[in-house]
């Protein structure tokens, strides 16, 4: 039998009287590959942090039975001892002091990786990575001999490393066999069933409230024959239901229909199931481009503190496509993206462009007014289409009447990404969007782009974003821009 790593029995984590996780008991044993998966602020880094002994629950036991690693994506890398070889094979500066977030990321990467523990806490180790970076990591993990309990974004990285879904919502953990391709077919059965039950209790019920409409129909019209005189009654002949008899008395109908009305409301109530409505952005006539090519570039030379990133370099972006410009950490991606941003010399950007740029930073507002209200002031769709896309983006409930100035880091990302999607643009520049976005907001951003009739031009690293999106993939190796077959 495999030992168990971590045992939490009767766990309750509250923060501000608000309940974040209910746990009866859960195990981790020694070969678990766990990925955990939730909302922004369903709890997935609480949980780990407690598994990791850094937080304590409200109450209840954790029992952490062997020595694990712990790794967090927004911790600064402490001065810790880490593999020279394996910084030397994830290319870290030995300057720690002008990391970027992916050296960052690195060095952490190299800490973690430089003494074996016999568990894993792994916090979405992906985030500022490129594919350079992600393999690494899964090269490291996929036969990593212990157990492992992962948070990550990246759907390919779980599909890669996990064989079990653990799915918080609403403080619960839900158990799922397989990865987390599974745990969405999984899910889609559970929506089939939950359909199908849905209009099997629509079915009954509509057929229990019709019968017993039709049996208080019948009561009333023995009521009235009751009440009509012998004579009337004689005076309407082939009325044979005006025949009292025990069957048909008005108390025994009334009985029966009552009991028919008892059993629709002994039904267990099935919900239907929340489809989301397509989402559309359409552009106004006033910023419709007409360029087929609305950026191009002839013989471009991008060079940045005497580094040249890109050497003479020729290419024309399409109008009205989703391009995905890829490379490694460092090759000039977010640069270029900042250029054609500015309107650089040397590009040939159209005189029409109205251009929105998503960069890698934290946003803050500084007008004193709600989330709804700042939705409506920056955009001229109408309420309906704005209340649909701050719902994907969970802004849910009361987080309409939030602050600006109060929205937390994820919340004020997702927020500018709506505003951005909103706003009077014809092109869009996202820099590392799905960075800090949960898998539900990437699936969001993802209807987002597809529902968007403008030119948009990407810098990714999630591999199936990429897949699910991406029209046109160029990539940066040699100070060249390539287009990919």
């Amino acid at each position: 039998m495999e030992q168990i790593c971590f045992e939490l029995q009767n766990v309750e984590v509250t923060f501000l009287d608000k309940e974040i996780l209910k746990i009866k008991r859960l195990a981790i044993h020694q070969f678990d590959r766990i990925g955990i998966v939730g909302k922004n602020g369903s709890g997935k880094s609480t949980l780990i942090k407690m598994l990791a002994g850094i937080i304590q629950p409200t109450k209840g036991q954790v029992h952490r039975l062997v020595e694990s690693g712990y790794f967090e994506q927004l911790e600064i890398p402490a001065i810790r001892e880490a593999d020279p070889a394996l910084v030397g094979k994830l290319a870290v500066p030995k300057d720690s002091n002008q990391l970027s977030g992916g050296e960052q990321t690195r060095l952490k990467l190299a800490q973690l990786f430089t003494h074996y523990y016999e568990a894993l806490l792994i916090d979405e180790p992906t985030t500022h990575l490129d594919q350079e970076g992600v393999s690494f990591l899964l090269d490291e993990l996929r036969y990593y001999y212990g157990a492992l309990v992962l948070i990550s974004h990246d759907r390919a990285v779980l599909d890669e490393l996990v064989t079990t879904i653990w799915e918080i919502d609403e403080g619960e953990i839900h158990v799922y066999t397989g990865n987390y391709s599974e745990y969405l077919a999984q899910k889609k059965l559970e929506r089939l069933q939950q359909s199908q039950a849905h209009e099997q209790f629509i079915k009954e019920k509509n057929r229990l409230e019709k019968a017993a409409q039709e049996k208080m129909k019948k009561a009333e019209k023995v009521a009235q024959a009751n009440r009509m005189s012998k004579k009337e009654a004689r005076a309407k002949p082939n009325k044979s239901f005006m025949t009292k008899s025990k069957g048909t008395s008005q108390k025994s109908i009334q009985r029966a229909a009552k009991a028919i009305e008892q059993r629709v409301e002994k039904l267990q109530e099935v919900e239907a199931v929340k489809e989301d409505s397509p989402i559309v952005f359409r552009q106004s006539k006033a910023v419709e481009l007409h360029n087929k090519f609305p950026i191009m570039a002839d013989r471009f030379t991008l060079q940045v503190e005497g580094k040249v990133l890109l050497k003479e370099i020729s290419f024309q972006l399409p109008l009205g496509k989703i391009v995905a410009i890829t490379g490694n950490n460092g090759s000039g991606k977010s640069t270029l993206l900042s250029h054609i941003a500015n309107m650089a010399p040397g590009l040939i950007i159209s005189p029409k462009a109205k251009i929105g740029y998503f960069r890698q930073m934290s946003y803050q507002w500084t007008k004193d007014e709600s989330v709804w209200e700042m939705m409506k002031n920056s955009s001229d769709y109408d309420e309906g289409l704005l209340r649909s896309v701050l719902h994907s983006m969970q802004f849910v409930g009361t987080d309409i009447q939030k602050h600006v100035k109060s929205l937390s880091g994820g919340e004020a990302i997702r927020l500018k990404l709506c505003e951005l999607f909103l706003g009077e643009y014809n092109i869009l520049l996202l820099d590392e969007p799905t960075n800090f976005l949960d898998i539900q907001a990437i699936e969001a951003l993802e209807k987002f782009i597809k529902g968007y009739e403008g030119t948009i031009i990407f810098v990714p690293h999630d591999r199936t974003f990429i897949e699910r999106v991406a029209e046109q993939v160029y990539v940066i190796e040699d100070q060249q821009l390539k287009l990919k077959d």
